[in-house]
């Protein structure tokens, strides 16, 4: 364990988080399985901060914060999951853990596979703790079918055939997740909706109030922050119900307010481009080109 500045703590190691949290020896170097219930530790002796060397899937049994939209509640009550990727920032446990388990992988035990690669193509490793996956009971039975393979490989001899099915495991762990999380955006259809018309409202904000002049073109991120959400749900959420990303989105509100300015003011290129936050009214220019396939020249002469 790595103390720094600042109360954070940085695990380089899974025999440091075993020690901390005063858990037996890992039985493997990169990988280990752990009963949440059989940590121990003293919340005022951790840092406030911590991060984590290592990807973290943790399984609660009692999630913190399950949402309610209105007067109903549309996530299920059969515990969830968390997950975390290395390198991540987050507030250490304030009282003892409730039941679950957590998985802790080193990424180095994906090496060769091509989960190393793929494994960062699952966005809910940059959720935020309250967009957990809540499952229902039937999902639930699933995902503890597959914990409770892993956890049998991990506690058996290992052979020349224990990683692959571990890997294999955790990989299916992941698209069950992948999947899951799908049926979660659709259950909280009417939340989501609520936060696409909050999405639209800022965007409109920003770009008739005119501030895009001076704050540029607003990002992913910063769209985030003022719904409350992280920069990945944002993403996955609009993906899933329009099919397109949230950079999409922010682009479409550009090119709407660019011909609306190109076909109703006298305004040149250039203002046009500097009111709508670009540094470089070429970036404009080019963007609106690949959008549209017209130079925003060739779109007002379309007018005339």
């Amino acid at each position: 364990m790595k103390k720094e500045e600042n109360s954070l703590y940085k695990f380089e190691s899974l025999s440091d988080f075993h020690e901390v949290f005063g858990l037996k020896k890992p039985l493997h170097p990169m990988i280990s399985f752990i009963d949440i219930k059989e940590m121990k530790f003293d919340a005022h002796g951790l840092p406030r901060s911590i991060v984590l060397n290592f990807y973290k899937i943790a399984y609660k049994t009692l999630l913190c914060g399950k949402a309610k939209y209105g007067q109903n509640y549309y996530d299920f009550g059969e515990g969830g999951l968390v997950f975390t990727a290395p390198g991540q920032l987050f507030e250490s446990p304030s009282e003892q853990a409730n039941s679950g388990f957590l998985l802790l992988v080193h990424p180095d035990f994906f090496l060769s596979y091509p989960l190393a690669k793929k494994i960062r193509e699952y966005g809910f490793f940059s959720y935020a703790a309250n967009e957990a996956l809540h499952l229902s009971e039937k999902e639930k039975t699933t995902i503890m079918s597959i914990l409770a393979i892993l956890d049998e490989e991990l506690n058996s001899r290992i052979d020349d055939f224990s990683q692959d099915v571990i890997v294999s495991q955790i990989e299916l762990l992941l698209n069950y997740s992948n999947r899951f999380y799908k049926r979660q955006f659709i259950t909280r259809k009417s939340a989501n909706n609520t936060l696409l018309e909050k999405l639209e409202e800022i965007l409109d904000n920003h770009f008739n109030n005119e501030k895009a002049a001076s704050a540029g073109i607003p990002t992913v991120q910063s769209l985030a922050e003022k719904l409350n959400i992280s920069a990945s749900y944002l993403s996955d959420m609009l993906r899933s119900f329009t099919g397109e990303s949230a950079q999409h989105h922010i682009h479409q509100k550009i090119l709407e307010k660019a011909k609306e300015k190109l076909s109703t003011t006298d305004l040149s290129i250039a203002e046009i481009a500097y009111g709508l936050g670009f540094e470089h009214p070429q970036s404009f220019s080019r963007l609106f080109k690949i959008k549209t396939n017209l130079s925003p020249l060739e779109f007002r002469q379309s007018f005339n």
